[in-house]
């Protein structure tokens, strides 16, 4: 395995890795660790893809079995790393991307990691049986129970929105208007009655949410404490391609407070999230020291 076959192959490589963690830094440590086992075992060069697509996805598995711990122990609800784009990094210009949509990701989370891996190799990436089996090492019909199984609770836990492109970009224009001082009556009407909040802080911040947040009143809530407080700490927001869907990034004036996506059916915000916590952030770019302060200390 030399460095230009990783070169051709790190951006399918990044594509298993990130939809199976859900984060930018452990995916990229599992190419690199993908790439080291392959170049001191070069039994397989005649298949360079395959032999990497299948290291990488057993090194994810067994990852997110050692995470399992620290998953169910975060406080507070955990949502994926955003994934902001970068016309000069082809590993993010990854194909499908309604299957890197931080509320398609966050869906994964319900399934095992072997139900994960079968679920994406298939439905994702188009592999057939026997290329999932060997990725997994698991036989063709394990996979086919798996994938069954996957299936099955994704169709029970997916939701029903299906966000154009043309709405979200609508909607990100609404939101910086809000940011620079306009109405916010205009955003708030555009909340549908039973959206959903979901605000991923990892415990950082004066507010932590445990549960995600149901109904346009109490969602209206928190947006209008979070624009006044961004107001004040003179924050601004700034449009981006987060997980191939248009969004936004906040910033103080010391740097990132936050990532915000959302879904969009018939016009209305189905659903909003907002990662905070500023170790998801760090690949981004520098994070705000203000923002994560205590609300009494910014007073």
């Amino acid at each position: 395995m030399n460095s230009s076959e990783f070169a051709e192959y790190r951006p399918l490589m990044f594509s298993i890795a990130y939809r199976m963690t859900g984060s930018v830094g452990d995916a990229e440590d599992i190419v690199q660790e993908a790439f080291l086992r392959a170049a001191a075992d070069r039994a397989d060069a005649k298949a360079p893809k395959s032999y990497l697509a299948t290291i990488t996805t057993r090194l994810a598995i067994d990852h997110l079995r050692s995470a399992r711990v620290r998953r169910e122990t975060y406080l507070g609800t955990w949502l994926p790393e955003p994934l902001v784009e970068d016309d000069n990094d082809p590993a993010v210009h990854a194909e499908l991307s309604d299957s890197l949509s931080m509320a398609f990701l966050t869906l994964l989370e319900t399934l095992t990691p072997a139900e994960r891996a079968v679920f994406l190799l298939r439905e994702v990436f188009s592999y057939d049986y026997q290329a999932i089996a060997e990725a997994t090492g698991k036989s063709e019909a394990a996979c086919r129970q798996l994938l069954t199984r996957a299936r099955q609770a994704i169709l029970r836990r997916r939701p029903r929105f299906s966000t154009s492109r043309a709405d979200a970009e609508e909607l990100t224009g609404i939101f910086l208007d809000v940011s620079n001082g306009g109405d916010m009556a205009g955003l708030l009407e555009r909340l549908a009655p039973d959206v959903v909040f979901y605000g991923d802080s990892g415990g950082n911040g004066e507010v932590t949410f445990l549960d995600p947040v149901h109904g346009r009143d109490k969602v209206a809530q928190i947006i209008i404490f979070q624009v006044a407080r961004a107001r004040r700490l003179h924050a601004h927001l700034e449009p981006a391609t987060i997980n191939g869907r248009p969004g936004l990034l906040a910033y103080a004036t010391d740097g990132l407070i936050a990532a915000l996506t959302f879904e969009v059916l018939d016009g209305q915000v189905q659903l909003l999230q907002i990662v905070a916590n500023p170790d998801k952030l760090r690949h981004i770019g520098p994070v705000s020291s203000s923002w994560h302060l205590r609300a009494e200390d910014d007073a």
